[in-house]
């Protein structure tokens, strides 16, 4: 079969370079000292509460690694077993297109790109590194909110749509954050898979306490994303390894292999088995950036907790699955891992443009596509994602009057 490569593209996985002003441009006075650059040694590095993290290691994005950069080592093509630090090189001065709406149009417009979701990149850290201090998550997330809707927008040209961020750590902000994004445009928001620390301690966002949430999500017919962020388990992981492993570009075959994707297993297995989903059955969550391997483990876990302790579960967990969730799998992962398990209709295209770990330019998927037809190919690149946020598709079939 010969690929169609000529699919309108709804790019589900596009990320933003934020300003150094991102986190703090809005930040109350009271809360100025708590997010602070500083130099270590001949690096920048963010510090939170006076902590500082590695897991970015260029938190201004100055420079960056080019597009792409890692896509050797991300396909497998990596035999000399090059780091990340080699294949990243020296980088490049980061351009317009990674911080502005007009030149990432026009960068759009280069790749053949119609459409995306554009995320934020420091977002990755933020509720990680200040989760001590519930109040603090609040300030910094509403902050970078702000910026983003002064920089960006948060729907530009009905073609970037822009992903603003919700903690759950206090519901009742959770849901003032959900107004105000919604009152200034948003058409998606962005959620961290992990549970969540409040004035109570630690818990799962799903938990039936944050029902008036949802309910507002839901109504709101609120489409969220669930995008890999700073792994929740990194703490416990460095139990078994030095933290020194714990930035992005860390070349540890252990933190690879034991961090996984747990964190989305863990967070959608709540939303099921915490019956979020079977009190707002409209909702409507992707995972993006999280892979899709974990997906069949998961559904043979919930089968066999579903045969074990029905009268646990208000509704089949698996169709549960199937009528709530979307993901895009790794543009270097199995398209067929989600189609077989959860449906051709709840399957994503993402490129992860302009990350290093992405492609080159969002196109560039067809050199490693499965061979789908037109219609499949047409679902999978675009229509699925319009589907997901409610826009009209492009596919010629379905624009044809009965």
């Amino acid at each position: 079969m010969t690929q169609f490569t000529d699919a309108p593209i709804f790019d589900a996985d596009q990320h933003m370079y934020e300003t150094p002003d991102a986190l703090t441009r809005h930040l109350p006075e009271r809360y100025r000292h708590a997010v602070r650059f500083v130099e270590v040694g001949r690096h920048t590095r963010i510090a939170i509460n006076n902590h500082i993290t590695e897991y970015i290691p260029n938190p201004t994005f100055d420079r960056v690694a080019a597009p792409g950069a890692w896509e050797d080592f991300y396909s497998g093509n990596n035999a000399e077993g090059r780091t990340l630090r080699e294949l990243a090189g020296k980088g490049i001065d980061a351009i317009p297109a990674f911080r502005q709406p007009e030149p990432r149009l026009e960068m759009m417009d280069q790749q053949n790109v119609d459409e995306a979701f554009v995320y934020p990149t420091l977002a990755n850290l933020v509720e990680h590194s200040a989760a001590e201090d519930p109040e603090l998550v609040v300030a910094i997330i509403h902050a970078l909110n702000r910026w983003m809707l002064d920089t960006w927008g948060f729907t530009h040209s009905d073609r970037l749509y822009m992903t603003p961020v919700i903690s759950c750590a206090l519901v009742d902000d959770a849901r003032r954050e959900l107004e105000y994004v919604i009152e200034n445009g948003a058409r998606v928001v962005l959620m961290k898979p992990a549970p969540v620390k409040g004035l109570r301690g630690w818990r799962s966002p799903c938990l039936p306490e944050f029902d008036p949430f949802w309910a507002d999500v839901e109504q709101a017919n609120m489409p969220v994303v669930l995008h890999g962020s700073q792994p929740p388990l990194t703490d416990y992981v460095n139990r078994w390894e030095p933290p020194t492993t714990n930035d992005f570009t860390a070349d540890s075959a252990f933190r690879h292999v034991v961090l996984g994707h747990r964190e989305i297993a863990d967070m959608l297995t709540s939303l099921i088995c915490h019956g979020t989903f079977s009190r707002f059955p409209k909702l409507r969550v992707a995972s993006v950036e999280n892979g899709s391997a974990w997906i069949r483990p998961l559904f043979h876990d919930l089968h066999d907790a579903y045969g074990k302790m029905p009268r646990s579960f208000e509704e089949d967990p698996i169709e549960v699955f199937r009528r709530n969730v979307w993901v895009s799998p790794f543009w270097e992962g199995s398209v067929a891992d989600v189609v077989e398990t959860v449906g051709w209709d709840r399957v994503l295209f993402g490129s992860d443009y302009p990350h290093p770990e992405g492609l080159v330019e969002p196109r560039g998927y067809y050199r490693y596509a499965e061979g789908m037809d037109e219609k499949r190919t047409r679902d999978f690149m675009g229509d699925n994602a319009r589907r997901f946020l409610g826009v009209p598709v492009r596919n010629p079939a379905e624009l044809t009057p009965a």
